[in-house]
């Protein structure tokens, strides 16, 4: 037998929809939930900020990988692939361009 799938509306509230920008995310886990915090961290500045932490299930974490995955290969199909570096991939957050002098 086939589930029928429920209709949900989702509310979005006025500060929520401003949204939070984010340019680094630190993700740890326990056995029973993923925590994904989303930070922001400036050029020279000492030190970043979390401005939204995201607790949930590893069902749900695993949902949200194949989520991204999906967007991302949307993305790409729309606008071209998203280039990482190897240097991007060994670091956290941005990188402030190396000046030569």
């Amino acid at each position: 037998m086939r589930e029928k799938l429920q209709k949900i509306n989702i509310e979005l509230g006025e500060k929520e929809s401003e949204g939070i920008y984010s340019n680094l995310a630190m993700i740890t886990h326990t056995p029973s939930e993923f925590i994904i915090d989303f930070a922001r961290v400036l050029p020279g500045a000492p030190k970043g900020k979390v401005y939204a932490r995201i607790v949930t299930t590893p069902h749900h974490a695993k949902l949200l990988e194949k989520a991204l995955r999906e967007n991302i290969e949307k993305y790409e199909a729309e606008f071209g692939q998203i280039k990482i570096t190897p240097r991007e991939e060994r670091s956290i957050g941005f990188q402030t361009p190396v000046t030569q002098g």
